[in-house]
């Protein structure tokens, strides 16, 4: 009976050797919480816009993105082929984002063009999380705010000014 615990042990700890060291664990866990926390942030301000899309859905979409590219960095894939992970992320995350687009009829034309580029834009972020670069995916998070957050107010007080019809495609 020791034989074979000792067997279903040693498969066990086999399963769960890619983590070889306490870096190696420690910077996968940086990196994917920094994917998770910057889509998260992105996916309140859709949520607390009234969209579809939230936290939950842009956190799982920046970690999956920084999994993908994680996983590819530990298997040995170089840099040059590293594109191939990245396009695929990119064309799939599309048809995701594809989704949440809708064509309506009359004055309301298309819906969830803004959702959609968000989709991708916290895709790659999480690219970038995952890659180790987290500056860089935390300067383009705060950048993707701005442009959700700020942009919206500075054009409602324009169209106050102008007497311009307001956007509404977000």
């Amino acid at each position: 009976m020791d034989s074979a615990w000792n067997q279903v042990t040693g498969t066990v700890a086999a399963e769960f050797s890619d983590l070889t060291d306490l870096s190696d664990a420690t910077r996968i866990v940086v990196r994917l919480l920094v994917a998770g926390v910057l889509g998260g942030t992105l996916g309140w301000e859709r949520e607390h816009a009234g969209k579809a899309a939230g936290v939950r859905t842009h956190m799982l979409v920046a970690m999956g993105a920084a999994l993908f590219v994680l996983v590819s960095q530990q298997i040995g894939i170089e840099s040059p082929d590293m594109s191939r992970v990245v396009q695929g992320i990119i064309a799939g995350i599309g048809f995701l984002g594809a989704g949440t687009i809708l064509k309506g009829t009359g004055d309301e034309k298309v819906h969830g063009l803004t959702t959609a580029a968000g989709i991708w834009l916290t895709a790659a972020i999480g690219m970038a999380a995952g890659l180790g670069l987290e500056a860089t995916a935390v300067l383009s998070a705060l950048l993707a705010l701005a442009v959700l957050g700020a942009l919206p107010l500075l054009q409602r007080v324009l169209t106050r000014r102008t007497g311009a019809p307001p956007d509404r495609s977000r």
